[in-house]
């Protein structure tokens, strides 16, 4: 007899990744929707009903969303990005008590990105500048992706920099020559663009590009999914995509 499926609850399930999350799950044997809520539902109500809550709701009820799942030892699959260095607190001090994982991309291919973006510093040396470029529909609210941010971290750190200190948005006006530590990061808007990433390597004579375009939410939501059936059996922790793909 095979196991019960995993119950999910879906939280900002009337944003577009929510709606794309609770199609997928309707295709996937090994879990189901139990209950969805967005802006003006009660979380308390449904959250004793679920094993583990898929988020891609609104930063500003991470409070909330964590303070319900600690009291109830619930697992949490956050996709939510935007966060306040105070709100990402919670989150950490949250994964003490319960298992979380927490990734500005569930994408398989994006997840292949940041490893391929973390070992070419290592092959390319330190004589190539580098850029991130992202591209989202015309409707998403924060600037730089969340995806494109962990690109930047990613990078900065494999050179022995911080993002805070070394990332630069865009340029205007008279700025000087680039300073070889800098990292550019470059947010576009238009359309209904699902999501564009590329890393720039540019040398002296040469040009390395890696780039990942998405065409369907249907791929992040499946490895939300994805995530939710392999935390399902893990201790409290801060884990990302990395640890659920076994690529670190």
């Amino acid at each position: 007899m095979s196991d019960a499926p995993l119950k999910l609850l879906v939280t900002g399930s009337l944003g577009r990744m929510g709606q794309a999350v609770v199609s997928c799950a309707a295709d996937d044997e090994a879990v189901t929707v139990v209950h969805q809520i967005d802006v003006g539902d009660s979380l308390l109500a449904v959250l004793p009903a679920c094993d583990t809550v898929i988020d891609f709701s609104f930063h500003a009820f991470t409070e909330e969303l964590l303070r319900g799942c600690v009291d109830l030892g619930k697992s949490v699959v956050m996709g939510t990005t935007g966060h306040s260095d105070a709100e990402w607190k919670l989150v950490e001090g949250a994964s003490a008590k319960i298992p979380m994982v927490c990734a500005p991309n569930f994408s398989v291919g994006v997840n292949t990105l940041f490893w391929m973006s973390r070992k070419a510093p290592e092959i390319l040396g330190s004589g190539f500048d580098i850029e991130v470029t992202e591209m989202h529909h015309r409707l998403k609210k924060d600037a730089p992706s969340g995806t494109a941010k962990r690109l930047a971290e990613i990078l900065a750190e494999s050179r022995g920099l911080t993002y805070n200190e070394h990332a630069q948005h865009g340029r205007e006006g008279i700025v000087g020559e680039r300073p070889s530590q800098e990292i550019g990061v470059h947010a576009l808007r238009g359309g209904d663009v699902v999501g564009d990433h590329t890393v720039t390597y540019a040398g002296m004579g040469e040009r390395v590009e890696l780039t990942h375009r998405a065409s369907s939410r249907d791929t992040f939501a499946n490895g939300a999914i994805r995530a939710a059936k392999w935390l399902h059996s893990k201790p409290a922790g801060l884990y990302d995509m990395q640890d659920v793909l076994d690529l670190k």
